[in-house]
């Protein structure tokens, strides 16, 4: 009987280890489902092309874009649930489930698109990631890939050179709080608004302005209700991307080892599609032809990183805990040696 009872028991243990061994990835994302349009569908379509092949069809990946299966934060809640297996989630959805990823608005803080790949590849994205996991508990964060590359600042009243030009200006933001008070500190009037009101607010002057990386504000056409474009690169936003810690685990080594490798493809994918839409016609290149495009000298954004800076320092200080501390002191020191490296050098 104690025979037949432990061999029926490592019979159950098998099958459910069966259940979980390759299968179906469900995907899902915000974003138009076209791999040459945005950087969100090209991360999932080279996901999905290295997954199944490298598995040899032991997993397939089923992408679900422009919100088909709900909002980016439910995508996140889906993702936990097991509803879904995988997700690129923005720091806006992801906020309400993990508040620390708030450290990462520190306003003008990279010097350039490298240092930014430099910093999430680097400790401070690896003790990013093992800190959501352990926060959030079931899932596994793959990495952290492009959303289309810094922040830019368009608005319909005057071109934004000087620290004053942002007086009175009413920009739209995220609804999260720190880039209010990044907004407010440089002296424009922060504006929360659901993303899919922007354009009619643009349009009807609700709104003079808003922020969002280049790609994103051609796809959106704002240069038809905007005449000005300044080239802040005050924030850097990345996607989480992320999938169910059951999934994960119910892998075999070697479905996993090719799925870390389709993740770190997947995030390359989404900063090559990121500059070259940049450099083309949908991109800065297109929208010179269409608005007034102003590029900060380095002393125009110093003063503004000092305007801007310490009012963020001081809402993670009252708004967060001391593990966001210890991510934002990370990210200071990992940010400056990125800031500091040089290409093959």
């Amino acid at each position: 009987m104690k025979y037949l009872l432990t061999t029926v028991a490592v019979a159950a243990a098998v099958t459910a280890n069966a259940a979980y061994a390759g299968g179906t990835i469900k995907f899902g994302h915000d974003n138009k489902a076209d791999p040459f349009e945005n950087p969100a569908h090209a991360c999932t379509a080279v996901f999905s092309n290295i997954l199944e092949a490298g598995t040899n069809g032991s997993i397939d990946v089923e992408v679900y874009g422009s919100n088909q299966l709900g909002t980016a934060a439910e995508h996140v809640q889906m993702v936990r649930d097991g509803v879904i297996q995988a997700t690129l989630t923005s720091t806006g959805a992801l906020a309400s489930y993990y508040p620390r990823i708030d450290v990462l608005n520190l306003p003008f803080a990279f010097a350039d698109n490298s240092a930014t790949y430099e910093l999430f590849d680097g400790p401070f994205g690896m003790a990013l990631a093992e800190d959501i996991q352990a926060e959030l508990g079931d899932v596994v964060v793959l990495g952290f890939p492009d959303t289309g590359g810094f922040f830019a600042v368009t608005n319909s009243q005057r071109p934004i050179e000087e620290l004053s030009d942002f007086d009175g200006i009413r920009v739209r933001t995220m609804t999260l709080p720190s880039h209010q008070k990044i907004m407010q500190a440089l002296g424009a009037e922060a504006y929360p608004l659901a993303w899919g009101e922007v354009y009619s607010g643009l349009q009807t002057g609700v709104i003079d302005g808003q922020m969002n990386p280049v790609p994103i504000i051609s796809f959106a056409n704002f240069a038809e209700v905007q005449q000005y474009m300044t080239l802040t690169n005050h924030l850097f936003s990345p996607y989480t991307l992320m999938i169910n810690r059951s999934f994960y685990e119910g892998l075999s080594e070697h479905e996993q080892t090719v799925l870390h490798h389709a993740a770190e493809n997947c995030v390359t994918a989404s900063r090559g599609i990121s500059r070259i839409i940049e450099a083309s016609d949908r991109g800065l290149a297109g929208l010179m032809d269409q608005m007034e495009v102003t590029a900060l000298t380095a002393e125009q954004r110093s003063a503004m990183a000092e305007a801007a800076q310490p009012v963020f320092e001081a809402h993670v200080e009252e708004n967060l805990d001391a593990k966001a501390g210890e991510l934002l002191d990370l990210l200071r020191t990992e940010v400056g040696t990125a800031n500091g490296s040089v290409y093959l050098q």
